[in-house]
């Protein structure tokens, strides 16, 4: 009798210590299964927003006008002297590589906007080789300079890098071909050499 007690409860045992893991293992695989699926979708939101978000921003581009000892000249809406290359065609960068590096042409990736004296109707956008929209004014490509480290600045006002002059351009759509100061704290261009006319082509 003794023996058949000690069998009844060992089979009592291991009969609660297999159903014990079939709960547990069924309880895990329930919470796992849960936490996964609240979690996906969370996640691909999240992750997925912010992308679709930045493939569609574009930006307005300001061209306005700083006022200088020789007349206003166009400058982006921060502020940033603009400049035209004589090298350049109409609506034709002739910049590239090295050049635009140092004289990055000005973009546009959204609407362009006309400020101060600028003429609306002058602004217009042309392809570049890389694809990119360049904003010409009066048909004239536009550029900043790398060594303009602020705005205000006009460094690159008569220089000759890359074999032609770089001017400052005014509201009219030609170059400012003169010595140019900027007031309020701003620095002055070098001495531009004298030029016999304005846009250079």
């Amino acid at each position: 009798m003794t023996a058949s007690v000690h069998t009844r409860r060992a089979g009592t045992i291991r009969l609660s210590a297999v159903l014990g893991v079939s709960v547990g293992v069924a309880l895990l695989a329930a919470c796992s299964s849960a936490a996964s699926s609240s979690s996906t979708p969370a996640a691909s939101s999240t992750s997925s927003t912010p992308a679709a978000a930045a493939s569609g921003a574009t930006t307005a581009l300001v061209i306005t006008t700083k006022s200088s000892s020789a007349g206003d000249f166009l400058t982006n809406g921060s502020g940033q002297a603009i400049y035209m290359w004589t090298k350049d065609s109409m609506n034709a960068s002739a910049c590239s590589g090295a050049c635009a590096s140092a004289w990055p042409p000005v973009t546009a990736t959204g609407a362009l906007t006309a400020a101060g004296g600028v003429n609306k109707a002058d602004l217009s956008t042309f392809a570049r080789s890389d694809g990119t929209k360049q904003v010409a004014y009066d048909g004239h490509p536009l550029y900043y300079f790398v060594g303009d480290s602020k705005p205000g600045e006009i460094s690159g006002q008569g220089s000759d890098g890359f074999g032609a002059k770089w001017w400052l351009v005014n509201t009219a759509g030609t170059a400012i071909t003169t010595s140019v100061t900027v007031s309020s704290g701003a620095t002055s261009s070098a001495p531009a050499s004298p030029a016999s006319g304005g846009g250079g082509y």
